[in-house]
């Protein structure tokens, strides 16, 4: 029996083969390719594959993403340990009440609405139970005033020789922390060698390097030196004849400032605002305004669509006279503090004293009332006294970078004149 000889496969008959293996590969790679970018699409977005009454099933969840200063902290979702921060959460949709918890610090909780197909973020300033108090000064110090930018404080001393009393100035960003009178970190402007500058009422200008020291050596005579902030000052500048034009200038600069920042604003918030808020303080990004309602009513939505993201369980646009608030005006949320302060004032007026004031970070706020201090959200939220002790209303000021408070307090010990004391919060 004769076997048939096989012929050979040629080349050309290889091709084909090759080309239908090669095109058959890489419609396997793209499908896989394909497949893969749609999970991480529906997985960032939330969805999750699970088992449901013993089927399979893709149900929609929302992300909550937290985070803790400092980190390492436990986190619970409605009472059950969920996880730690950093890290990130999927949840069906609803409301949570989310608590950050760690050893030595405050609790942080708020109610949190999870939407599908949503991040949320829950960022959380954990606050020691035991902050550090601290002499930041040797010598008595009369007032202190912060400028504009927060970062610098002047203040007066009054208990020693004409030589070191005066004015001074102290650079809170240094990176060095000495005690202030005679140090470094601080600057002597003027001394009580040509008036009793030590007993002088201090205004910054607009800009945080000029000052305006009032003196009143005869009852009803003041005298008003311009001071420049960056050195010693041999020969103060008298300028008792040309305040006005002076004050003019900074009042001209104060409201050039102010007309910037209310032109950032939507044409129809501008109207609103005009209207309805008192405002007391723009944060240090300018991105939110702190302010007093001046009437109540109903504030309408300005964004529309609204951004997505946001915690609806915090906000208020239902106004009361009196009440204040913080109001996004990148994000159109409004939110209130408390329900109302004593007065409504102009916060440039000498007496008015407004008990809120800005922390760095844009989101806190620090809250002087009943003899404490407090950190607040900016939405109302954990509110968290920090201070309890003995200080002077008035004299609570916020390191630049939150990591302090600095305050002006006797502990209580009247046979001291009060000092700077500074409170770690970091």
């Amino acid at each position: 029996m004769k076997v048939k000889k096989q012929e050979p496969v040629t080349q050309e008959q290889q091709q084909p083969r090759s080309t239908r293996k090669q095109i058959f590969i890489s419609i396997v790679l793209l499908f896989i390719l394909v497949s893969a970018t749609v999970l991480v699409i529906l997985y960032g977005k939330g969805y999750r594959f699970g088992f449901q009454q013993g089927e399979p099933k893709l149900s929609k969840t929302g992300i909550l993403h937290v985070t803790s200063l400092p980190t390492g902290a436990q986190v619970y979702i409605d009472g059950h340990l969920t996880t730690a921060t950093d890290n990130t959460i999927n949840l069906t949709p609803g409301k949570y009440t989310v608590l950050i918890a760690k050893d030595g610090y405050y609790d942080w909780q708020k109610d949190m609405e999870i939407q599908r197909e949503v991040v949320l973020n829950a960022d959380a300033l954990l606050l020691p139970k035991g902050p550090t108090l601290q002499s930041i000064s040797t010598f008595g110090v009369e007032s202190a005033v912060i400028d504009p930018s927060g970062t610098k404080l002047a203040f007066k001393i009054a208990s020693n020789s004409a030589k070191k009393n005066g004015i001074y100035v102290f650079d809170m960003t240094t990176r060095t922390f000495p005690v202030l009178a005679g140090q470094s970190s601080s600057t002597q402007l003027v001394d009580d060698t040509i008036d009793t500058f030590s007993k002088a009422q201090i205004s910054w200008s607009p800009d945080g390097k000029q000052i305006i020291a009032s003196t009143e050596a005869e009852p009803n005579n003041p005298t008003y030196y311009l001071l420049k902030t960056d050195g010693f000052n041999e020969t103060p500048q008298d300028i008792t004849t040309t305040l006005q034009s002076v004050t003019d200038v900074w009042s001209d600069q104060r409201k050039a400032q102010e007309t910037a920042r209310f032109k950032s604003l939507k044409p129809a918030v501008q109207n609103y605002a005009k209207k309805n808020f008192n405002i007391l303080s723009w944060s240090p990004d300018d991105t939110k305004i702190l302010y007093q309602a001046k009437e109540s009513d109903d504030m309408p939505i300005f964004l529309k669509p609204r951004l997505i993201g946001n915690n609806p369980l915090y906000e208020r646009r239902d106004l009361k006279k009196g009440a204040v608030y913080v109001y996004d005006r990148k994000e159109d949320v409004n939110t209130r503090l408390i329900d109302s302060i004593d007065q409504m004032c102009d916060p440039t007026a000498p007496n008015c004293k407004v008990p809120f004031t800005w922390f760095p970070d844009s989101t806190h706020l620090l809250y002087v009332n009943d003899k404490k201090i407090s950190l607040v959200e900016e939405d109302g939220s954990n509110m968290t006294t920090i201070y309890a002790g003995p200080f002077l209303d008035h004299y609570v000021f916020p390191w630049p970078d939150g990591s302090k408070i600095v305050m002006l307090t006797n502990l209580n010990n009247t046979e001291l004149a009060p000092t700077l004391y500074t409170v770690t919060l970091k």
